[in-house]
C-alpha cells in the first residue's frame, strides 16, 4: 500500500489557464491539480484573473469549473492587460498621461526582462506565493506553460524560498510547433530564460518523446531530468466513454440506409487543414456509402471573439455562401460544448475526424478523448506527427498520411463503411487501446516524481 502519512505535502500550481478558462491547456492543468488533491496534496493554484477570461478573451466554459476538486484553493493574482487593452477609459493613469513613456516602459520590460505579456501575472504570482509560503511553506512548485511566464516564476520562487520547482510543458517555448523551426533568433532573451530555468529545475515534463528529445538535444546537461507524461482523457467528465467500458450497449450499428454521422470535437484555429478536411468531405459524399452523410463540427471557432467568421468563411458555412444558394456540402457548425457534455456528442457520432495543425512535434489532447469512445477516427493532418504514436494500435484508425485531399476522401469511405459494420466486440478492443491513457493512468509517473523530488516517496 501507498505510504502517504504525515504532513500534507504543499504544491504551489502555477497555472495561468485554469478553469473556467477553456483554453486548450486547460483540461491538463485542471486533471493535474486534482489528481494531487485526490492524492492527499495540499494545492494552491495561481491562475488567470476573471476579468481576462471573461472581458477581455472572452473565452470560459463555466461548467468546467464545477469539475474541480472542491479542496484545491484558487488564487487569482493581477495581470497587466497592457496590450489587450482597446478601451481609452481602462487606461491607467501613467498611459493617459504620458503614452509614450507608458509604451517604452512597456517595451523594455518585454525585450530586457521577460519576453512575455503574461509576465506582470507572473511576478504578482511570486508575491502572492511568497505570502502564502511565509504562513504555511510550500514542498515543490510546479509550473505549466504557455504562459511560459510561469516557468519565469517558478525559478524566481525558487531563487527566493529554495523551493524545487517542476516546468511542465503542454506547449514548446522555444520551438514552433506549426513550422518545426526555433520560434526566436539565437540572440533571443528567451533562450536564456529557458537555459537559466532548466537549469535549476528538479524536473522538465513534455507531453511526447519527440519533444522531451528535441530539448534533451538543445539543453544536454539536463536531459536526465525530463520525462515524457503524456494527455489522456479524463473520465470524470466524459460517462458516456466510463458507461461503455462497464459493459453497456454501444450505438446501434443496424441501420444501414441512414445517414453517417461524422463528428469533429473541439476548438476550430487557422493553424488547422481546415480547407482539406471540407474538400474532402464534400468529395467522399459522392460515394453511395456516404450518401447524405454530415461532418457536424463541434466547438469554438478559435479562441478569441474575432476568430469565428474567417474559419465559417473557410469552412464555406459564412452568410455569404448561404445567399450563393451553395448546394448542401452536409458540413454543419453546431456550436460549442461544455467539457462536461462532450461525452454525448462523441457517443452520438459513427466515425470521429481527427483535424490537427502543426508538424512533427503535435500530439493534441483530443485524439484520447476520441480513442476512449471506440469509434472509426479518421487523420486529417500532416504526416508523421507525434500523436501517430499514441494512434499506432488502435484498430479503427484510417491514416492517408498526408493531406492530399483524395487520399482523405478515400479514408473517410472506408471509416464509413466500418462504421456501418462496426460490432461491440470491435468498437471495446478499441476502448481497450485508450484505457492505458486515463488521466489517471499517466499521472501516476507524475505524482510519484514530485514525491522523489520532496523526499517522500511513494513505498508499497
Amino acid at each position: 500500500m501507498n505510504n502517504r502519512s504525515g504532513r500534507r505535502l504543499r504544491v504551489l500550481y502555477l497555472a495561468f489557464y485554469f478553469p473556467p478558462s477553456r483554453a486548450s491547456g486547460v483540461y491538463r492543468a485542471r486533471a493535474t491539480a486534482n489528481h494531487l488533491a485526490a492524492n492527499d496534496w495540499d494545492v494552491t493554484v495561481c491562475a488567470a484573473p476573471l476579468d481576462f477570461l471573461y472581458d477581455i478573451i472572452g473565452s470560459v466554459d463555466e461548467g468546467l469549473s464545477e469539475t474541480v476538486d472542491p479542496r484545491i484553493r484558487v488564487e487569482r493574482p493581477s495581470l497587466n492587460q497592457y496590450s489587450w487593452q482597446q478601451d481609452l477609459r481602462s487606461y491607467s493613469k501613467l498611459r493617459r498621461t504620458f503614452p509614450l513613456m507608458a509604451k517604452r516602459f512597456y517595451e523594455f520590460g518585454q525585450e530586457k526582462i521577460f519576453p512575455e505579456r503574461y509576465a506582470s501575472w507572473a511576478w504578482a504570482s511570486v508575491a502572492r506565493g511568497l505570502k502564502l509560503h511565509a504562513r504555511k511553506r510550500f514542498d515543490v512548485v510546479v509550473a505549466t506553460g504557455n504562459p511560459f511566464a510561469s516557468f519565469g516564476a517558478a525559478w524566481l520562487f525558487n531563487r527566493l524560498t529554495g523551493v524545487p520547482f517542476v516546468m511542465d510543458y503542454r506547449d514548446s517555448w522555444t520551438l514552433d510547433l506549426f513550422t518545426d523551426e526555433p520560434a526566436f533568433p539565437e540572440d533571443h532573451i528567451a533562450w536564456n530564460w529557458e537555459r537559466k530555468c532548466l537549469e535549476k529545475a528538479s524536473a522538465a515534463v513534455f507531453v511526447n518523446e519527440a519533444l522531451r528529445g528535441w530539448h534533451a538535444d538543445r539543453y544536454p546537461d539536463v536531459a536526465e531530468r525530463m520525462m515524457v507524461v503524456p494527455n489522456g482523457w479524463d473520465a470524470d467528465v466524459i460517462p458516456a466513454a466510463g458507461a461503455v467500458e462497464q459493459g453497456e450497449t454501444p450505438i446501434a450499428t443496424d441501420q444501414p440506409q441512414r445517414p453517417l454521422k461524422f463528428a469533429y470535437l473541439g476548438t476550430l484555429t487557422a493553424k488547422q487543414p481546415v480547407e482539406e478536411m471540407a474538400d474532402a468531405f464534400k468529395m467522399a459524399r459522392r460515394h453511395p456509402e456516404l450518401a447524405d452523410a454530415e461532418l457536424q463540427i463541434h466547438g469554438h471557432l478559435g479562441f478569441f471573439k474575432n476568430s469565428p467568421q474567417s474559419l465559417l468563411i473557410r469552412l464555406g458555412l459564412d452568410d455569404a455562401a448561404r445567399e450563393r444558394g451553395e448546394e448542401d456540402t452536409g458540413l454543419r457548425y453546431c456550436g460549442p460544448v461544455s467539457k462536461t457534455d462532450v461525452g454525448q456528442v462523441y457517443e452520438d457520432a459513427d466515425v470521429l475526424v481527427f483535424l490537427a495543425g502543426g508538424g512533427k512535434y503535435v500530439t493534441s489532447g483530443k485524439i484520447f478523448e476520441y480513442m476512449a469512445f471506440g469509434h472509426p477516427i479518421v487523420s486529417v493532418h500532416a504526416p508523421d506527427i507525434a500523436a501517430q504514436d499514441v494512434l499506432e494500435g488502435y484498430p479503427l484508425w484510417f491514416n492517408a498520411n498526408g493531406l492530399d485531399v483524395d487520399a482523405l476522401a478515400a479514408s473517410m469511405v472506408a471509416a464509413g463503411k466500418a462504421a456501418r459494420d462496426l460490432t461491440p466486440e470491435q468498437r471495446e478492443a478499441a476502448r481497450r487501446h485508450a484505457d492505458i491513457y486515463t488521466r489517471e493512468a499517466v499521472l501516476i509517473p507524475f505524482e510519484e516524481r514530485l514525491r522523489e523530488i520532496v523526499g517522500r516517496p511513494v513505498t508499497e
